[in-house]
């Protein structure tokens, strides 16, 4: 149905319309017949002067108004309602309960990576419990009661697996851009934390190492299912539907299986994020020095940095009096520091904090670069730990002790050196509980968030496909593109690097796993295959923006209106396709 809902919805983006909620009661007996349905606009009133307004209902819903039937409680006991407003509010509690589950799962399997180490855990196991949420929410919308019913449900499940992929490649890969732009050099490569161009289109950008190239190449090569699938409807082959789905779904296990195994042999992503842990430690050690070693507090009551204290604190470690802080006196802070709570590297961690605050390059680091620099971790720090408190000590232990902590959960016992882990069993008993309580609250919650949102769809009249490609996605990749946002902000080439890789393998893990299970329903069930229109923005998407990253490491600042673009183009292509050319 093309209905003005659908047009204001898709211009809006992530606000949907929201309709005029309405009461209304069942009729007697024998009464339906005369009670008149108004356009939305004229109100006609009843003989004992009620009026009914039904703005663009829709069949289905008209006929459920009117045979008294109630809106369906899942599980018996769980909320429910008829209502545009208090479908949106189930949608927003019931996607922030599955944000928390995608949390929980998170935190649980880099824990094991204490126990285990990441051949296994950050190969195996992290990818699938990262993609367990929207396989979950996918599983539950073709489930769901008759065969009918199921038909009309799994495109909510099309809509969150199409929405996660675009949203990843388009608005959260153009926003990494935005964030993580730094300098370009005569030879197109970025300069690690020099930022002086503004929003220059050509001269500012991001730069990526050439494993993130490869990174993109597989979750280009993932896309294959998808293209079998449809090829009986392209060759014209109805007979030949019910095989592509089972093939496809094939591939799809293979292609898992075979990411998973290449994770497990090339930890290269993990290495990488053990480096960066070990970094941010070293910061966070710097600043708790810092705070102890000040003559006041290295924030003021409006919690921004203080510069006349962090002045203080520069001369303080400038032991030569020269005004820079030259290698050694860097290296000296840092043995001073005493972190021998992980394996270090003294000559790495010099260069990286040099790197860092060394905006001028001449390998000394002078007063307001300092100042600069502090407040930079300052900054980060705060955002980090998530504390608006003004008093600095106490989010400088927090940030302290959870850099210490995520350190911890990303040890590579094959290729670092590894102290001793005193309380393996309450790690292992923290992980399992976390990894449990993710898991049930994704399979308790995914159903009611299935049922709101195709509630919602009901009283606005618009498909549920395209609320579940807007809002479904917010919840179960937020903690991801977080993360993501917050390596982006370090405006490093090794940072940058690790988000990317990230955002390809998570879009990996949708067009294997998440498909998988999308194609089983579809096959087990007996379902119709009826997703044109949507796998081909998926398609769009993943083969422009994976040949976009496979040749090349370097990305301008105006590569991200490409991504911004393509998605509002695939919610237009997908209205025009299906609502006006009657592909579905």
């Amino acid at each position: 149905m093309r209905s003005p809902q659908l047009l204001l919805f898709l211009l809006l983006g992530l606000s949907p319309l929201l309709a005029v909620s309405r009461s209304i009661s069942a009729p007697a007996d024998g009464a339906a017949a005369d009670l008149p349905l108004s356009d939305g606009v004229t109100s006609r009133s009843h003989s004992d002067g009620r009026t009914l307004l039904l703005p663009s209902l829709r069949v289905p819903e008209i006929a459920r108004l009117f045979s008294g039937e109630q809106c369906e409680q899942t599980y018996g006991f769980l909320p429910c309602t008829t209502t545009v407003v208090g479908n949106m509010f189930l949608i927003v509690v019931y996607g922030f309960l599955m944000y928390k589950a995608a949390t929980y799962l998170s935190s649980g399997s880099e824990l094991l990576l204490e126990i285990m180490g990441p051949g296994i855990v950050g190969g195996l196991f992290l990818p699938i419990l990262g993609a367990l949420p929207d396989a979950m929410l996918i599983l539950v919308s073709g489930l769901s009661g008759s065969k009918e019913i199921a038909q009309n449900q799994v495109s909510i499940g099309m809509g969150l697996l199409a929405g996660s992929t675009v949203m990843l490649l388009t608005i959260l890969w153009g926003s990494c851009i935005v964030l993580g732009k730094t300098d370009l050099s005569e030879n197109s490569t970025s300069i690690d934390s020099q930022d002086t161009h503004l929003f220059c289109l050509f001269g500012s950008g991001v730069s990526t190492d050439i494993q993130t190239s490869y990174a993109a190449r597989i979750m280009a090569i993932s896309i294959i299912p998808f293209v079998l699938v449809q090829l009986p409807r392209v060759f014209n082959f109805p007979s030949g539907r019910r095989l592509a789905v089972l093939l496809s779904l094939i591939v799809a296990i293979a292609l898992l299986v075979s990411y998973c195994v290449y994770q497990i042999f090339q930890p290269w992503i993990q290495r990488r994020r053990l480096a960066y842990a070990k970094h941010k430690h070293v910061i966070s050690g710097i600043l708790r020095h810092a705070q102890m070693q000040s003559l006041g507090r290295l924030m003021d009551k409006e919690g921004t940095p203080n510069p006349d204290v962090l002045k203080m604190l520069f001369h303080k470690l400038d032991m030569n009096s020269d005004g820079s802080l030259s290698h050694a006196e860097l290296r000296a802070l840092i043995i001073g520091l005493q972190i021998d709570e992980i394996d270090l590297d003294m000559d790495d961690a010099v260069k990286k904090i040099m790197d860092d605050f060394d905006t001028s390059r001449n390998s000394t680091i002078e007063e307001h670069e300092f100042v600069v620099g502090i407040t930079k971790w300052l900054t980060e720090a705060r955002h980090y730990v998530g504390n608006t408190s003004s008093y600095s000590k106490k989010f400088v232990d927090e940030y302290h002790s959870k850099t210490r902590e995520e350190h911890n959960t990303l040890i590579d016992q094959s290729d670092e050196v590894v102290e001793s882990i005193d309380t393996p069993g309450w790690i292992s008993f923290k992980a399992i509980l976390l990894l449990l309580l993710g898991t049930f609250l994704a399979a308790i919650f995914a159903d009611p968030l299935v049922d709101a949102v195709d509630n919602f769809s009901l009283a606005t009249s618009i498909p549920s496909f395209f609320i579940s490609f807007i809002a479904m996605p917010l919840a179960t990749n937020s903690s991801e593109a977080v993360s993501s946002i917050i390596f982006a902000r370090r405006k490093k080439q090794r940072t940058s690097s690790l988000t990317f890789s990230e955002i390809y393998g998570g879009v990996t893990m949708n067009n294997t796993l998440c498909l998988a299970v999308f194609l089983a329903l579809v096959y087990f069930r007996g379902l119709t295959w009826d997703f044109s229109a949507e796998v081909l923005i998926i398609l769009i998407v993943c083969v422009v923006m994976g040949l976009f990253a496979s040749f090349r490491t370097t990305f301008a600042l105006w590569t991200c209106f490409v991504a911004f673009l393509l998605y509002p183009f695939s919610l237009v292509l997908v209205y025009l396709l299906d609502f006006v050319f009657g592909w579905s």
